[in-house]
């Protein structure tokens, strides 16, 4: 294996948007950074790994508004809650950049005006359709449904003067350099995406200043403008590191510049392969050597988000499992192109059957072994059998493996290498049954041999394990009393000292988990912050620290009421809202929360069901009322039944639910306007 003592190597990740605390997708991407990272310091690389957050911007700006604070004390709150996480989950990164920090916002303003006196910024005015939470600008044609093509939600009309960089100019040469470096845009899929939907089309020229909002960084010559939050958040690659518009860059920047490595969701490739390499054209700087764009991690029912109620948080996981469990479960359950998939169920059989069983229970009983049958002395007798060379050829080849998946960014098959060299081992104990071999004083020459040999293979498969779980490597290497292996010693066998002396106390690395638990724990911390989120508003002030204006000024009885992203009249108009009768409504028996109704809505009849068995223990009783529904919602599977529909119910701050009904007796299919 090739050793780069002292090479470079630069990595980012995309600096995460300081709106809100990040989900366990989100912190996804700073977990495979790390591995990446703490490999490539294994292979003897100088590393220097950055992240931060991207603080701009009208949604920011929002946001704040709405919190009932300035837009810094908002970003300083934010962006130190995502420092927490990415701490918490054990990240190893040599700088940690805001966009908010001076230096950083001094360069943008330098940047914007070189790349004006280059000709490549000029002033004009800008007309068309804006995403608020993306930060995107775009056309008529390219909106989907008049929607934002990237995330589906609605775009506003914009009309205001705007500086706009010359795309066109530099779109030849970006295409070149793409066809010139296969490896620049990773996966593939994804070039060919950039490629085909955006660069050959032909670029139009881009907005980068907005003057209909003020949180951002100003433009220095004209400051009714600020820096479109994309071209000010990009930069933070180079600032970061020391990069000066005016020719004076640190050594930090000349070391390392360009990055090896950007690491993006597949979400925000198309400013990273398109903007982000001409806005370097134009700075006159290298181009990075590839982008990698990760997929997401998605719910079993799809992206992660707070309107959903689907959100799962890193360090609700971190609470129920550990650290090293969620980090194994995000980079193992991830696979290179595609989506992949948490659940709590899934989370609960990885860590029963790959952490607690084929590896903590693995190096328990090892130790065990050598405690009860040598008195923890663990000795290479060298005393062969016939089943050691498949298990030394098994562990001494995982090392090459590993870096071969990990050249290509496969972690998640790099860490299921190691994974098979754990299993592996355990049927080398199967295989040589050493509870049989100490029953003769014959066998015992062997017997060490065996557990030597075990011993040997788990301290290389913890050392080259350590990237991803670095608590785990730490704690069985104490538990073996050795030191994690060197990178050029993991593909050779027998190093670990002959008379050394394990721990006689094992300890359990992973206890197993109770699915029926783990659901009960995390219902009831749902069903408290249910509770919390609709608690008065004096009462929610007490213990979630400052409120908003109409929190501050709403009465003691009165529910705080959590404003969702603002909506269109066109959204609005799109819902169909009726009155319907209950023409019959029973238990489903299948489920303990849902009742089915049949429900006429003028010449129509539709099953809908509807969660509030608890609230409804008899539910023929409500046959006869009128409801309001919302009947043209897609159709969704329930208990394995088809809800054709949505009623309409309150609830109040203790949580009770009732059934919205018109106050005078309207007639079935009436419309609700």
């Amino acid at each position: 294996m090739q050793k780069h003592t002292g090479e470079k190597y630069y990595m980012t990740t995309a600096i995460a948007y300081a709106s809100g605390k990040p989900h366990i997708g989100n912190t996804y991407e700073i977990v495979l950074a790390d591995s990446i990272a703490r490999f490539r310091r294994m292979q003897g690389y100088h590393v220097f790994f950055q992240t931060g957050t991207d603080e701009h911007g009208i949604k920011i700006e929002q946001k704040a508004k709405d919190a009932g604070m300035t837009p810094k004390q908002y970003v300083d709150q934010v962006s130190g809650e995502i420092r927490r996480i990415w701490d918490l989950m054990n990240t190893s990164y040599d700088k940690f950049i805001r966009t908010t920090d001076e230096y950083h916002e001094k360069q943008v303003q330098k940047i914007f005006k070189k790349m004006v006196d280059k000709g490549d910024i000029y002033l004009g005015e800008y007309e068309g359709w804006y995403c608020t939470p993306c930060e995107s600008f775009w056309t008529e044609s390219q909106l989907k449904d008049g929607r934002c093509p990237d995330c589906g939600r609605p775009v506003q009309k914009a009309h205001e003067p705007a500086y706009f960089f010359r795309m066109s100019r530099y779109a030849p040469k970006l295409i070149d350099y793409i066809n010139s470096h296969p490896d620049f845009i990773q996966p593939v899929s994804r070039k060919n995406e950039m490629m085909n939907n955006f660069l050959l089309p032909g670029l139009q020229d881009l907005c980068v200043s907005r003057t209909s909002f003020s949180w951002g960084i100003p433009v220095k010559e004209d400051p009714k403008h600020v820096v479109y939050v994309w071209l000010d958040a990009l930069t933070n690659y180079i600032t970061g590191i020391g990069y000066d518009a005016d020719g004076n860059s640190s050594d930090l920047f000349k070391e390392n510049w360009p990055a090896d490595l950007h690491l993006i969701g597949k979400d925000i490739i198309r400013f990273h392969t398109i903007y982000w390499p001409i806005f370097l054209m134009s700075l006159d700087l290298p181009l990075p050597k590839q982008v990698f764009g990760h997929p997401w991690l998605l719910q079993a029912d799809g992206k992660m988000s707070k309107s959903k109620g689907n959100v799962i948080y890193a360090d609700d996981l971190v609470d129920l499992f550990g650290v090293d469990a969620v980090r194994y479960f995000v980079l193992h359950e991830m696979p290179f192109e595609n989506d992949g998939v948490i659940s709590w169920d899934l989370m609960v059989e990885r860590n029963n059957s790959d952490l607690a069983n084929t590896l903590g229970n693995l190096v328990n009983r090892t130790i065990s072994m050598s405690n009860k049958y040598f008195g923890g002395v663990v000795e290479n007798r060298k005393a062969a059998g016939p089943e050691d060379d498949d298990l030394k050829a098994v562990v001494t080849g995982t090392a090459a493996k590993v870096e071969n998946c990990m050249k290509t960014l496969h972690v998640a098959d790099a860490i299921s290498q190691i994974f098979v060299l754990f299993k592996r081992c355990n049927k080398y104990i199967d295989e040589t049954a050493p509870w049989v071999l100490a029953k003769k004083e014959e066998d015992h020459d062997r017997l060490a041999t065996v557990l030597y040999n075990l011993i040997e293979s788990i301290t290389i498969g913890a050392s080259l394990l350590e990237p991803f779980m670095p608590e785990t490597t730490e704690r069985i290497l104490k538990q073996l009393n050795t030191e994690k292996r060197d990178y050029a010693g993991t593909d050779q066998f027998g190093l670990y000292p002959s008379g050394n002396k394990v721990t006689d106390k094992p300890e359990i690395l992973f206890a197993r988990k109770d699915l029926a638990e783990i659901m009960e724990k995390v219902n009831a911390e749902k069903q408290a912050e249910e509770k919390a989120a609709a608690a008065p508003a004096g009462e929610a002030s007490k213990t979630e620290g400052a409120a908003g204006e109409e929190g501050k000024d709403a009465p003691a009885g009165d529910i705080h009421v959590e404003m969702k992203d603002e909506i269109t009249y066109d959204d609005f108009d799109r819902c169909q809202f009726v009155v319907g009768e209950v023409l019959s409504c029973e238990a489903v028996p299948k489920s303990k929360k849902l009742l089915k109704f049949r429900i006429k809505t003028g010449d129509t009849t539709r099953q809908i069901l509807s969660g509030i068995r608890k609230w409804y223990p008899e539910p023929e009783k409500l046959v006869g009322m009128k409801v309001m529904a919302l009947i043209n919602l897609a159709p969704r599977k329930m208990a394995g039944l088809e809800s054709q529909g949505m009623l309409l119910s309150a609830e109040d701050a203790d949580g009770n639910v009732c059934l919205m009904s018109p106050s005078k007796d309207m007639p079935s299919g009436s419309e609700i306007c």
